[in-house]
């Protein structure tokens, strides 16, 4: 199995700029990771699991 390739948003400002929330295409998941501390760990969570979570997000279903 190869490495997961991340990638983040276009919107967070470039390559350099580690702010930002970073996804990856798994075997049967998506991984999520903070963008400033890679090493740190992941999330996995089912697609459809992400796009619930995404569209709460754009709702403001969710309290910070």
């Amino acid at each position: 199995m190869s490495a997961p390739v991340w990638r983040k948003s276009s919107h967070s400002g470039g390559s350099q700029n580690t702010d930002c929330v970073e996804l990856a295409r798994l075997v049967g998941a998506v991984g999520i990771r903070d963008g400033k501390n890679p090493e740190g760990g992941m999330l996995a969570v089912s697609a459809t699991d992400l796009g619930r979570l995404l569209s709460a997000i754009k709702l403001g279903e969710l309290e910070f």
